[in-house]
């Protein structure tokens, strides 16, 4: 199947809008949320309609097919990321999910391995999303655990330099994104998990922003947990996935607790139903995980490295147009090596937020602030950028409107 991303464009309602006087919506904001195409909205829309019931409850028909289609949908992002079924996890959302695992972590009683006291030790990136170190912090809080780092070069790379002296035989887990989604580097993860597993420790993943824009398999990685949402792969908001290797749910204790995620109960103590309905409490988001196996079908038939390779093709036209605009600095990478489709920058002395909203008045969706990761930005010593992030329905077209609108903006603000 050849790629088209004009084409492709016409699957997502929302990107034939007209806004702001009739201009054409270019949007440029998919790493804050994905466009849906038709299909995933049909098919929570065909899920209330036909199917509608509490999945895993009930022995009637509706209940039936509400149990098919939610654990069809658990099939179909096991597939996406080549991992068994049983390892698949429904959340609410990757923050959802990156908290299960720290407050699991942090309910392990002693004698688990997952029990972490003031001897044990996390390691984390200065590239990370809130949503990715807050959790950690807190754990580390809770346990006595000390939060140690890995700093980002002034190019917006992970200095590994010390690798050995930061993952050292305390570190009991390593937390960190697949790819910034402030300065869309793509970490070097091969040597990262080397190291951890040398020392014993589990790696976390943040693959929010890698999950939806390249082929990712969670068994050749090499990694223990991941965590992806589904709003950033044009599924729904409300779904998020946590995996984790299943001899490790085994022993991970659960999140949340209540109906569903039991095996037995007395009116004093209760056991715990294996992975993954011990990390499941209550009734699922059933007609959200029906939409996001939609979406993950939908960008299957299209082809994941496809989408990556279109999206390196963005980049690489966006990077040289932006090399020609006077005053405007690129905070990250510059070249196309580790690196996907998140391009921040400033220009000059206007400010992002202004620059956000003249961009806008134009019709052009971008992204303003510190991106959910004020250490980063701090340390890159910008407390706010403009950041523009695409996706497959994204066309040269868009960029070019982008760059006009930078260059009006230049105009505007004198």
């Amino acid at each position: 199947m050849s790629f088209n991303a004009s084409v492709i464009a016409q699957d997502f309602p929302i990107l034939s809008r007209k806004i702001r006087d009739g201009k054409r919506l270019v949007y440029l904001d998919s790493g804050a949320t994905s466009q849906k195409p038709n299909v995933v909205i049909e098919a929570q829309s065909d899920f209330y309609r036909l199917h509608n019931a509490a999945a895993h409850r009930g022995a009637h028909q509706l209940a039936e097919e509400a149990t098919d289609a939610l654990e069809g949908a658990r099939q179909i992002v096991a597939s996406f990321i080549n991992a068994d079924v049983d390892e698949v996890v429904f959340t609410k959302s990757a923050t959802e999910a990156l908290n299960l695992v720290s407050y699991a972590m942090g309910n392990a009683e002693k004698g688990n391995r997952f029990h972490l006291s003031s001897r044990d030790g996390i390691v984390v990136t200065e590239m990370e999303h809130h949503a990715n170190l807050i959790p950690w912090q807190q754990l580390a809080a809770r346990t006595g655990a000390s939060l140690s780092w890995f700093e980002v070069t002034p190019d917006g790379r992970l200095d590994l330099s010390n690798i050995a002296s930061v993952i050292t035989e305390k570190t009991k887990v390593v937390a960190l994104t697949q790819q910034s989604n402030v300065l869309g580097t793509i970490i070097p993860l091969d040597e990262i998990v080397k190291r951890a597993h040398e020392v014993g420790a589990v790696v976390v993943l943040d693959a929010c922003q890698s999950v939806p824009h390249m082929a990712v398999d969670v068994k050749a990685l090499g990694i223990d947990f991941l965590a992806f949402s589904g709003h950033k792969t044009v599924g729904p908001t409300g779904i998020g996935i946590f995996w984790g290797r299943s001899e490790l749910l085994a022993e991970l204790p659960p999140f949340l607790t209540g109906g569903s995620m039991i095996e037995n109960v007395t009116m004093t103590s209760a056991t715990w139903a294996p992975a993954p309905r011990k990390f499941e409490a209550g009734v699922p988001n059933m007609a959200q995980a029906v939409g996001l196996g939609a979406a993950l079908t939908y960008l299957t038939k299209i082809g994941m490295n496809q989408i990556h390779e279109h999206e390196r093709a963005l980049t690489e036209y966006l990077l040289n147009e932006f090399s020609t605009i006077d005053e405007l600095k690129v905070i990250g990478p510059q070249d196309l090596h580790m690196r996907g489709g998140i391009v921040s920058f400033s220009v000059g002395e206007i400010h992002p937020h202004d620059l956000g909203q003249y961009l806008d008045s134009q019709g052009i969706a971008v992204r303003t602030g510190h991106h959910c990761a004020w250490p980063l930005t701090r340390k890159l010593g910008v407390p706010a950028t403009t950041r523009a992030s695409f996706y497959l329905y994204n066309t040269k077209d868009d960029l070019d409107a982008l760059v006009a609108g930078i260059r009006g903006a230049q105009k505007y603000f004198g």
